[in-house]
């Protein structure tokens, strides 16, 4: 969508009714930007950086939506997801730009995070939960 009035009428057509300024809003506690396309047209598109209250909007969706337990050991996290839902909370994490964190390594429903040298997962859960909401 290009506007909030086009996003509104493809809304009616699907006989949800909301105003503009309903949208507005919902757009914006997303985490929703006008941006540029490659070919020149500008459109809504979710952003992978903060959110208007300082947590990264992606990683808050993806725990809010998929995570189950966030449990640390060592320099080790272990994350538990709905079942298929790893790969994205995976992703969320690795853009989020979490603070001590390696890398991931998602299955089906577990995201495996390995700590920076010296990190130790009891701090990254704590980033992980301050960034995406506590479990």
């Amino acid at each position: 969508m290009s506007t909030q009035a086009e996003l509104v009428r493809r809304l009616a057509a699907e006989q949800i009714y909301v105003t503009q300024g309903t949208v507005s809003r919902d757009l914006k506690a997303i985490g929703a930007v006008r941006r540029h396309g490659a070919d020149g047209s500008v459109r809504y598109r979710l952003e992978t950086g903060a959110s208007p209250n300082g947590a990264d909007s992606g990683l808050t969706r993806a725990f809010d939506e998929y995570v189950l337990r966030i449990t640390p050991t060592a320099g080790l996290v272990v994350v538990v997801t709905v079942p298929g839902a790893a790969h994205v909370v995976g992703k969320a994490i690795d853009e989020s730009g979490v603070g001590g964190v390696a890398g991931t390594v998602a299955g089906d429903d577990t995201v495996l995070i390995v700590g920076a040298a010296g990190v130790e997962g009891e701090t990254i859960a704590g980033r992980l939960e301050t960034a995406g909401g506590s479990r």
